[in-house]
């Protein structure tokens, strides 16, 4: 990265926004107007470093069940949650900082041919949650706003690209709840054709004096809107902060994983995948800080909601971020339909636990088959040192999978190589 991209990057983790918002309304009108900014510097990463190879060796410690092979697919800086688009022809990768990286593999041979950064003319904040319409539209959730980039997917060569303002800057949730915690947006398109984001609430617990504003605006929870921004209305409530969510193609039903309550254990309470069934339900925060454990702030009070508990409890403090349904045909029959998600790996516990893949086991009526277990790990070494961590998980044309690291600056893929069914 060049000094002036980390000067950035400084920048925006300091809030420093005021600046950025007057640049970025200036250029949003002139792409609207397909006008040239001159502002379009692209910064490409350089593929064949040293960094390669050593995480390439970091690679060869990895556990994966028989069969399978992982290798690495691309060098990211920061990357974090991924979008593939619909024609296969690239992936965006959002960061926590103030880039998203366009990631082309041109020759197909599922290595990563080229690494440079989205629309470098617009400045972006914690542009973390990249998604897709069906139809080819790019939905990038930043801190506090959503910008739409029609046809990303083929005009992300040029540096100056047509955007619009989904939810205007400032618009996502009131500026006073900014944070620099819990801050990293997923979104996704559902079956119903709106566009869903989540919303993590900036507190450990949530204080009682903000439960009102925060149910209002959907914070500590997820929010749907038509494409264009219209009709926004709050869809999921009681989260505590989900950085991951897919909707089950079989059942159109809406899942998400949920990192959980800290300072209550090592071993408590556990981090949680959870399915929703209808609108409005509600999922626990701020009277259970994960599965069926109590917070301390509000153990003592009546649960004043009907609370949907999770259907899959994962290992407290590990972290549980990007997954999705897996839906091809090249992973082994025991495999399709089933959950893939990311464990990022803890901060805070004892004993550190996590940065590895997991797999769900999903029947076909839509109902958790088995235990959340591990599909790919070996980023935590014996000597509790992180080599990586993994951040989300999506899945290529061909079956195979992206797994993306913030800490290793790569994206992985993993493929099934072997034999069986």
């Amino acid at each position: 990265m060049n000094k002036k991209a980390s000067i950035l990057c400084v920048a925006a983790g300091l809030s420093i926004v005021p600046y950025a918002n007057s640049q970025s309304n200036e250029t949003l009108e002139k792409l609207g107007n397909f006008q040239v900014t001159g502002n379009a510097e692209f910064t490409v990463i350089d593929q064949n470093t040293n960094s390669a190879d050593a995480i390439r060796k970091t690679l060869e410690t990895i556990r994966l069940p028989e069969g399978f092979e992982i290798s690495l697919y691309a060098l990211v800086p920061d990357a974090r949650h991924m979008a593939v688009g619909p024609q296969g022809v690239v992936t965006f990768v959002g960061t926590r900082k103030t880039e998203v990286w366009a990631v082309t593999d041109r020759d197909k041979d599922r290595v990563a041919d080229e690494v440079k950064n989205f629309a470098p003319s617009l400045p972006k904040a914690i542009p973390n949650g990249p998604c897709f319409s069906p139809d080819g539209v790019l939905y990038i959730a930043e801190q506090n706003r959503v910008l739409a980039y029609p046809a990303a997917e083929f005009f992300y060569e040029s540096g100056d690209v047509v955007a619009s303002e989904v939810v205007p800057q400032g618009k996502l949730i009131p500026e006073e709840f900014v944070s620099y915690n819990h801050t990293a947006r997923v979104c996704d398109i559902g079956p119903d054709g709106k566009l869903y984001i989540s919303l993590g609430q900036p507190f450990n617990v949530a204080p009682a004096k903000h439960l009102d504003t925060f149910n209002e605006w959907g914070i500590g929870g997820m929010i749907r809107m038509n494409q264009d921004g219209t009709e926004r209305e709050v869809y999921t409530r009681g989260i505590r902060n989900s950085v991951g969510h897919d909707f089950n193609p079989t059942t159109g039903e809406l899942w998400f994983t949920d990192n959980q309550v800290d300072g209550m254990g090592d071993d408590t309470p556990p981090g949680e995948i959870n399915r929703q069934t209808a609108m409005g339900q509600h999922f626990g925060h701020p009277w259970y800080g994960g599965g069926d454990v109590r917070t301390n702030e509000y153990k003592g009070e009546d649960v004043p909601v009907e609370v949907v508990f999770p259907v899959s409890e994962t290992v407290a403090h590990a972290a549980d971020l990007g997954m999705m349904f897996y839906t091809g045909k090249m992973f082994p029959k025991k495999y399709q339909g089933g959950i893939f998600s990311a464990q990022h790996g803890s901060w805070n516990r004892t004993t550190p636990i996590g940065a590895r893949v997991m797999f769900t086991p999903v029947d076909a009526e839509g109902n958790v088959a088995g235990e959340t277990v591990p599909f790919a790990e070996g980023w935590l070494d014996e000597n509790g040192e992180y080599l990586g961590r993994p951040v989300d998980v999506v899945q290529l044309r061909d079956g195979s999978l992206l797994v993306s690291d913030d800490l290793a600056s790569a994206i992985y893929r993993i493929a099934y190589t072997g034999s069986g069914s």
